[in-house]
């Protein structure tokens, strides 16, 4: 336990042979539980699961600790079929919620996360100050140096979106899946429906927010070692973002309670109109002019009073510019609202 809290783990691991013994070994000696989940690997993960499980229980169970209460402190799970990260974990908390466990966290079984680090991810929630914690590798200079580029690059691009999504503008690095969440937000947050593939943290920010969980950030480092990335990112991306855009959508429409909620909804759809229509404009202002432009002394541009001509980007621009300042004062009050619920624990 960690101060009077029952502190459990959640190892997913797919094609970790060679990795996820060691992340089973090092886990610090005041986590309770351990779910180790094998997502169907095709190596031999599970039998490294299963003898590293074995040696750690009778381990454990000869010197006379009884694992916050529980009869074994790590649990090997095997998922029959491909379920994709996000599921892995969504097997874990459930698991752990059946279990009642204070704060569940997360570590990959590629040993790319310190365990020495778990302390300070877990912390937060056990003083009450935060329901759900996330590492954050881009605080740190020399943490996002050692970040190979395509990975820095789109962490970017989604981090930026996820804010979008959630609201959570004051935190970053979503695809940081060194996470720590709570019991109350485990039973509060809908994870029967989380996202499973690797967008599922994406998902999962989205859904704490659209509950009004306290969500915080806490700079850690990430070990790049010989594992290899199950992720290709030309499919990642694209498939992250309309998962963003449909939870986004879902969020406005079950938070807005508040007048000031309700505000902020007004005005992404009001944004959205203005763009789109702006947008829609522009080309069929284009395709005409073209179309005049081709046929015999053809002449786009409209007659002013005096006989001049007024540009026709210049009478589409005033609707694309009003869609647009209120989208951006939809984000500006987006971020007021949830300024209390998210943040960075140094």
């Amino acid at each position: 336990m960690y101060e009077e809290t029952t502190v459990g783990v959640v190892v997913p691991a797919y094609n970790e042979e060679g990795f996820v013994g060691e992340v089973i070994e090092t886990l610090p000696s005041y986590v309770d539980r351990v779910y180790v989940i094998d997502d169907c690997s095709t190596d031999g993960t599970w039998a490294e699961i299963r003898r590293t499980a074995e040696r750690v229980n009778d381990r454990d169970d000869g010197s006379g600790d009884d694992a916050g209460g529980f009869d074994r402190r790590v649990v090997p799970i095997q998922h029959d079929e491909n379920r994709g990260v996000g599921g892995g974990i969504k097997t874990g908390y459930l698991r752990a919620r059946r279990d009642d466990v204070g704060v569940t966290a997360v570590m990959g079984g590629d040993g790319q996360m310190d365990p020495n680090q778990l302390e300070a991810v877990i912390a937060p929630i056990v003083a009450g100050e935060a329901d759900y914690v996330k590492g954050n590798r881009l605080l740190s200079a020399d943490d996002r140096e050692e970040m190979p580029g395509f990975r820095y690059v789109g962490n970017v691009i989604l981090s930026y979106l996820t804010k979008i999504a959630s609201g959570y503008w004051r935190i970053g690095d979503p695809q940081n899946g060194y996470t720590a969440i709570s019991l109350a937000a485990l039973e509060g947050v809908g994870i029967e429906e989380m996202f499973e593939f690797y967008g599922y943290c994406n998902d999962l920010l989205v859904r704490l927010s659209a509950n009004d969980y306290r969500v915080v950030d806490v700079p850690v480092s990430a070990r790049y070692r010989d594992e290899e990335s199950h992720i290709d990112y030309r499919t990642y991306v694209p498939l992250v973002s309309l998962m963003l855009l449909r939870t986004f959508l879902w969020r406005l429409f079950v938070r807005r309670t508040t007048k000031a909620e309700a505000a902020r909804s007004g005005l992404y759809v009001g944004g959205a109109i203005g763009v789109g229509m702006g947008t829609l404009t522009a080309l069929r202002s284009r395709k005409r002019q073209g179309e005049t432009t081709d046929a015999p002394g053809g002449d786009a541009t409209p007659a002013l009073a005096d006989g001049g001509r007024l540009p026709s980007r210049v009478r589409r621009v005033p609707i694309l510019a009003v869609g647009i300042v209120l989208l951006l004062c939809a984000m500006v009050a987006d971020a007021a609202i949830n300024r209390a619920l998210n943040g960075t624990v140094e």
